[in-house]
């Protein structure tokens, strides 16, 4: 039996319509109707009343839903385990976070100095779905993510430069704009199977300019090699990272005017708010910082 089964089902109890808890979850409507149906199989057992005009507990539904929230105060008490000594907290993170990560870390062993920390290295799709089902506690990422199960919210901002082959014709410039690089050549854009929320962030930025589609690239450092052999073509990075990569054959450009992203905090809907504001708070930019990554 999963808590996610019983956090969906005191949900609808509590709202008495699928629909209104599905939004109170941030899921999906027939997600909330699986779960719940699934746990009724495994407890052999009705727990709604359904029809077209009103959802209604059972005597049994009753007698689970006290359990369930028993159960359900129990995990969280466990979840708030970040304000107390010895916490272990998993983090999903990749490429290009280090100070980032470093920062957040920080601030969070400020207030709780025996704070442990796992740092799990993983691709975005895969990150997300670990904190959806409890292998990670919390991760980071760049642009807005969704998920089911999954709370988002955005922390910090990341200055976006165009990166360009050093024979590119706006390799000279000291800041260029959207529509000349547009005008210049191909977007080489991420890859969204493996990075959505980044493929997203950046395409709401380049469709304006109508720049061509160009081949993708990959979203870990190998993007800079790949730009380095492009004469033509363009993407756009955070701020810093084609000086952290030793690359010499690439330009990063600013933006003019500049443009940004944000990058979020990713966690579990269960996660307590008091836990929640703590990381975000951790991660949160005190001040924009051009070039943070």
């Amino acid at each position: 039996m999963e808590l996610r089964g019983l956090r969906y089902f005191v949900t609808v109890a509590e709202e008495l319509h699928f629909g209104r808890a599905a939004e109170r979850l941030h899921i999906v409507q027939p997600a909330v109707s699986q779960q719940v149906a699934r746990l009724e199989r495994e407890l052999g057992a009705r727990l709604l009343d359904r029809s077209s005009r009103h959802v209604r507990l059972t005597p049994a539904g009753h007698r689970v839903l006290a359990a369930a929230r028993e159960t359900l105060a129990a995990a969280d008490r466990v979840r708030e385990a970040l304000d107390a000594p010895a916490t272990r907290l998993r983090i999903g993170t990749a490429p290009g976070l280090t100070v980032r990560l470093e920062r957040g870390l920080s601030r969070l062993q400020e207030s709780n100095p025996d704070l442990e920390t796992v740092l799990v290295d993983l691709p975005v799709p895969e990150r997300l779905a670990a904190v959806g089902d409890g292998r990670l506690d919390l991760a980071v990422a760049r642009g807005l993510p969704e998920g089911p199960g999954l709370v988002v919210h955005p922390a910090w901002s990341e200055q976006l430069h165009a990166v360009v082959s050093d024979r590119h014709p706006l390799a000279r410039r000291s800041t260029v704009r959207l529509p000349e690089l547009a005008a210049s050549g191909p977007y080489r854009h991420p890859c969204r199977d493996s990075d959505p929320p980044w493929h997203d962030a950046l395409a709401g930025v380049v469709a304006p300019s109508g720049a061509p589609a160009g081949r993708p690239v990959g979203v870990t450092e190998a993007v800079v090699v790949e730009m380095g052999a492009d004469r033509t073509g363009w993407t756009l990075l955070p701020a810093g990272r084609v000086a952290t990569s030793g690359a010499s054959r690439v330009r990063e450009i600013p933006l003019d005017p500049p443009v940004a992203v944000p990058g979020s905090v990713v966690a579990p809907s269960s996660t307590t708010p008091a836990c929640l504001t703590a990381v975000v708070d951790a991660f949160r930019d005190v001040a924009p910082v051009e070039g943070a990554a």
